[in-house]
């Protein structure tokens, strides 16, 4: 088996390290990974530069872009194979809810799974690295499950992990994405010069976070593991908007 593992945290990321440390063993693996801190990218790819991909004392590649970028060259020409599987992470801090559309993370998993190859995005809840050798350790025994599983089709799984060192043995559970309130708002200071200047603000409390959500498994401490798909159509509503606008179905 040949595994492509990547992330947005960079390459000198202690998460990635744990991951390619924790997948010794199960087949090949290549890493190609951002140079710098990617956070917070998605899906990005970058189109207005050209881009360099670089080896690393430990022999991990980066690449001075996305995570997108990363997994793009990797399957497009760098690599030269097509990888059986695309690990990404494991992040410094949870990807849930309306965050998997931000999450550089979950992006480069996608960038995967839209060519088609099985694809898995590992977090740990909080920031900090506490307990990565239990997350990483986890995220072995979930690729053994998958793998066992077979490969033939594409997947993509969104998996958040309690910062514990008893992770290994922490209730699992499928969930669905929750949502969040609005962001709270931009934090605004001066520059050396005077200027104004903005930062983001943190992320909204959690909105909906019932029974089934990746916050309420968060919230137990349980170990959520998501399916995500990419197709974001407004399925329910075609009936509507093709009676609104009087407009017939596509053909």
């Amino acid at each position: 088996m040949r595994i492509l593992i990547a992330n947005d945290d960079g390459y000198l990321a202690p998460g990635l390290q744990a991951l390619v440390n924790a997948c010794q063993g199960l087949g090949q693996i290549d890493v190609i990974a951002p140079e710098q801190n990617a956070s917070g990218t998605s899906n990005a790819l970058t189109l207005t530069r050209p881009l360099s991909v670089f080896t690393a004392a430990n022999g991990f590649r980066y690449v001075n872009g996305t995570p997108s970028d990363c997994v793009h060259l990797a399957l497009t020409g760098v690599l030269g194979y097509r990888p059986d599987l695309v690990l990404s992470g494991i992040n410094n801090g949870a990807n849930m809810g309306d965050d998997t559309l931000y999450s550089g993370t979950v992006a480069a998993a996608t960038e995967g799974y839209l060519f088609g190859i099985p694809a898995i995005a590992f977090s740990q809840l909080n920031r900090g690295w506490q307990h990565l050798d239990a997350a990483a350790a986890l995220a072995r025994e979930l690729v053994e499950q998958v793998v066992a599983g077979g490969l033939a089709e594409p997947f993509l799984l969104n998996v958040n992990i309690p910062n514990r060192a008893d992770a290994l043995q922490l209730p699992r559970r499928i969930t669905r994405l929750g949502r969040r309130h609005a962001s709270e708002p931009v934090i605004q200071q001066s520059s050396p010069r005077g200027e104004t200047i903005y930062w983001i603000g943190p992320p909204g409390d959690a909105r909906e976070a019932g029974e089934g959500t990746d916050f309420h498994a968060a919230a137990q401490e349980q170990v959520s593991i998501t399916p995500l798909q990419v197709d974001l159509t407004a399925h329910a509503s075609l009936p509507h908007w093709r009676a609104r606008l009087n407009v017939g179905v596509a053909e």
